[in-house]
């Protein structure tokens, strides 16, 4: 059986792939500044924002970073002795420990958060049903779509 042909992305797509990359990027380094700002690598800040959401074991938090659970330990032991984030034990399995923010960490977390323009202002220049269809591309690009 023949391997199947590869042909060459068009120059739209190309272009589109570029702007996305080029979005990506831009909200990285915005990203970093606003942790910078806080005394935060990027790694911490990010961390921190997912446990503003919900206390988070090691190895799920590993998951969500893309990294090996031993660098999350270090972040988590740096944002420990902030007093950022704090270890509980899972209420569901007391052997799994929890990473969790702490109210000081929830304030810094909000604070990142309300520093991240670059996302904010030009997604409020679209309309709501823009929006929608902007985050439904994206969704269905991931293969999220419902």
């Amino acid at each position: 059986m023949a391997a199947p042909q590869k042909t060459r992305p068009d120059a739209l797509t190309l272009e589109v792939v570029d702007l996305i990359g080029t979005v990506v990027a831009r909200y990285h380094e915005e990203y970093d500044d606003a942790a910078a700002e806080h005394a935060l690598t990027g790694a911490q800040a990010r961390l921190l924002s997912l446990l503003s959401l919900e206390p988070l074991p090691m190895r799920r938090l590993a998951q969500k970073l893309k990294c090996e659970p031993s660098n999350v330990t270090g972040i988590v032991d740096r944002l420990e002795s902030r007093g950022l984030v704090e270890r509980r034990p899972d209420p569901g399995d007391r052997r799994v420990k929890l990473a969790a923010v702490t109210d000081e960490g929830r304030r810094v977390a909000r604070g990142l958060r309300d520093s991240l323009h670059f996302a904010r202002e030009p997604l409020a220049e679209l309309s709501r049903d823009e929006r929608l269809a902007l985050r439904d591309l994206l969704l269905r690009m991931l293969g999220t779509a419902s």
